[in-house]
Order: C-alpha cells, then structure tokens, then sequence
C-alpha cells in the first residue's frame, strides 16, 4: 500500500470502496444542486458561516449548511413547505427549531431527481424575487399618504 493511499482524517484506515463511493455521490448530488441554483436569473452563489449559499440581489434563498448530512437547505412559505413534505416525505423535511417553523426545507440531496430539485430551487427563488419585486413596486409608487397638517396647538392654561 503506497503512502498516499492512506486517509489523514481516517487514522491511517486506506479508503474504502465503499466509502468513496458515497463520497462521490454526495458531491456528485451538492454539484448538482449547485448547478441548477446557479441557473437561476440573478443567482449567485456566496457564504454565511462558512457554508455555500445562494443568493439573489444579496438575499438567501437556499444553503448548503447541512451538506455534511447530504442535504440542501430551501427558503419556502409555510404553505409550500407542509405541501412540500406531505407530497414527498422522502425528500423534504422541516429543518428542526425554529428556522423549520419559518419555512426553512430540507431536500435529501440524493433522494432528488434533477427535475424534483430544480423545481423546488425555482420555487424558493421565485418566492424570494416577488419578495424583491413587490417591495420595488412599494418604493417607486408615490407615497401613500401625505402627512396630515396639524393645527398649532394652544398653549394649556393653568389649572386654577
């Protein structure tokens, strides 16, 4: 056995077959995410504690925070994440604690097809661009109301 057969994180344990195999499916399933959150008009990929990101116009909409546990992490609506995981239980999950009751969605990496994963990225993205879209809307439009003119108060007199 040569020299560099030998894993340094894996005390000194050669690779094996097995466990290189899932290496390489793993990455091939974060790749894939990467490249289909990519696609996506104005997506660009970044970090947030050390962890890639997706971003449009410097707002998250998906992660891959939790790659280590073969999953990608989706920004959905309430509504999108229960159907989301009622429909494919397999694949999607609720992150747990609170980020979970906001919406924040597992997808299992290698339980997706390429179609089922780039739905669910589009979704997420498409939910974040209207975000973005109706609050250009909200500032371009005039403003919604003036302010009032109040009439100069009197000055209050001294109780007597």
């Amino acid at each position: 056995m040569k020299r560099n057969d030998l894993r340094a994180g894996n005390g000194g344990v050669p690779p094996t077959v097995e466990s290189s195999t899932i290496e390489m499916t793993l990455n091939t399933h974060i790749t894939r995410f990467r490249r289909l959150a990519l696609l996506l008009p104005g997506a660009v990929e970044s970090s947030h504690m050390n962890h890639p990101d997706f971003r449009l116009n410097n707002h998250i909409f998906a992660t891959l925070s939790a790659q280590d546990k073969g999953c990608g992490v989706l920004k959905l609506t309430l509504d999108q994440q229960a159907a989301f995981v009622t429909d494919q239980p397999h694949i999607f999950s609720p992150v747990q604690g609170g980020w979970g009751r906001m919406g924040m969605t597992y997808i299992h990496l290698d339980r997706a097809d390429e179609s089922i994963m780039a739905g669910a990225l589009k979704t997420a993205h498409q939910n974040l661009h209207q975000k973005q879209s109706q609050k250009k809307s909200l500032k371009k439009s005039p403003a919604k109301t003036a302010r009032k003119a109040t009439p100069a108060r009197t000055p209050r007199r001294p109780l007597q």
